[in-house]
């Protein structure tokens, strides 16, 4: 991928930060090519900084574009903001035109921007996005305290038989009780990478940002469990209220470092022994707001500088008996991971499945080679999976591992259904 540097000259912004656009139709996960793309500051939007075309897989350049020193995302300093706002506006031929407004661009960091276009003939309206500030940065509604373990013994009472990763949850955009709030279906994976990038920093360590990944995926797991809302008479999964659950914004940015540990540990979440449920792991920023048995935001970052695991963090807050469990089904896929890695000489039905996913993606994406489903792992399908990797944003090592399964798994079904839920 090539790369294209757009320094600027915003007051403060002296390091870079790097951004990928992502264009697909709204319709399946269709790449969009030849989308034009125009680049500005959100602060500076008639002054256009670049413009660009995506690729035959839907993507631009990766850009080098001017952001906040490291430091700014280091400190909870409130009164400087660690981040840049970039403003994109897509247009393609028979779609919608996209305008995307605050996509922040963090120092050293990747930010990785999906635009997801209309069809004219499905859509009349143009679409607007405006992202708000990080939830650390900006001023949002503390947490409402509740019980981490929900009552399951109540009549009436809802609750799944065991512990399902959903393809989709349904998220309100708004409080429970605001009926004028618009629901979306969001792929798991995207919700929870969508949150990380939402109340945290990027910039952070990894072992922090594996924890603070953690207790989302735990939180938002025990609202799908116990089928919280549902419960109450609601039709969705989880508010974007930070009062009630997590920050989530509708067709916001996400960043690498996040998108690689979600994709490594998604159907992960945190328990406790002889508590069936995921734990509901709530946390504040620990700086504005204080939390006592809870998560801190600011100090799990800090305990990640001393060299904290990610469970040495999450007990760290709550408690020793806190521990990482596995999911044990993970919905909307052909066939689980074979729980190995998949790599030359590996044989069988499991890298068959593989290599007719993949070729049935490279009809789409045209730049993954296409191989012979023959159920031998060698150095032609080796190829075909770096170059998936490449696409898709994962480490290049050929290696079928989970983080790789589940993403041609994910693509796979996107690619192959008629539509979206949304």
């Amino acid at each position: 991928m090539q790369k294209k540097n757009l320094r600027g000259a915003q007051v403060n912004h002296v390091d870079n930060g790097t951004m990928l656009i992502q264009v697909t139709s709204a319709v399946g996960l269709i790449p969009v090519e030849n989308a034009r793309v125009r680049v500005s500051y959100t602060g500076d939007p008639e002054n256009t900084l670049e413009q660009l075309s995506t690729n035959a897989e839907g993507q631009s350049d990766v850009l080098t574009l001017a952001a906040p020193p490291l430091e700014y995302s280091m400190e909870p300093e409130q009164t400087t903001q660690p981040y840049a706002e970039y403003t994109l506006e897509v247009e393609a031929e028979g779609y919608r035109p996209v305008s995307i407004e605050g996509i922040d661009v963090f120092s050293g960091e990747l930010s990785l921007q999906n635009v997801r276009m209309e069809p004219v003939e499905v859509s009349e309206e143009n679409k607007n996005i405006v992202i708000p500030a990080n939830t650390l940065f900006g001023n949002f509604p503390p947490k409402i305290a509740e019980a981490e373990i929900k009552p399951v013994d109540e009549s009436g009472e809802i609750v799944l038989s065991r512990v399902v990763v959903p393809e989709y949850v349904v998220v309100h955009d708004g409080t429970p009780g605001d009926s004028t709030a618009n629901d979306y279906y969001v792929r798991y994976k995207d919700y929870i990478k969508n949150v990380a990038s939402s109340e945290i920093y990027a910039t952070w360590p990894e072992s922090t940002i594996r924890a603070n990944i953690l207790a989302i995926m735990s939180f938002t797991l025990n609202r799908v469990y116990t089928e919280w809302y549902r419960n109450k008479g609601y039709d969705f999964t989880i508010t974007s209220s930070t009062a009630y659950d997590h920050k989530w914004v509708y067709g916001r940015n996400y960043f690498r470092s996040i998108s690689q540990v979600v994709d490594e540990m998604f159907g992960n979440y945190l328990s406790r022994p002889n508590v069936r449920q995921p734990i509901l792991t709530q946390y504040c920023d620990g700086q504005r707001v204080t939390c006592p048995n809870w998560l801190s935001q600011w100090g799990s970052k800090y305990l990640g500088d001393q060299n904290y695991s990610a469970i040495e963090i999450l007990r760290y807050y709550y408690g020793s008996d806190m521990y990482i469990n596995e999911a044990e089904e993970i919905s909307g896929i052909p066939a689980s991971w074979p729980r190995e890695n998949l790599s030359v000489g590996s044989s069988g039905s499991k890298v068959r499945q593989m290599q007719e996913q993949l070729n049935r993606i490279a009809q789409v994406y045209t730049s993954i080679p296409r191989i012979s489903a023959d159920g031998s792992f060698g150095p032609a399908t080796q190829e075909a999976v770096k170059k998936f990797q490449s696409v898709f944003g994962l480490p290049q090592t050929g290696v079928v591992d989970y983080a790789t399964w589940y993403k041609i798994s994910e693509i796979y079904v996107g690619v192959t259904r008629i539509a979206e839920l949304n």
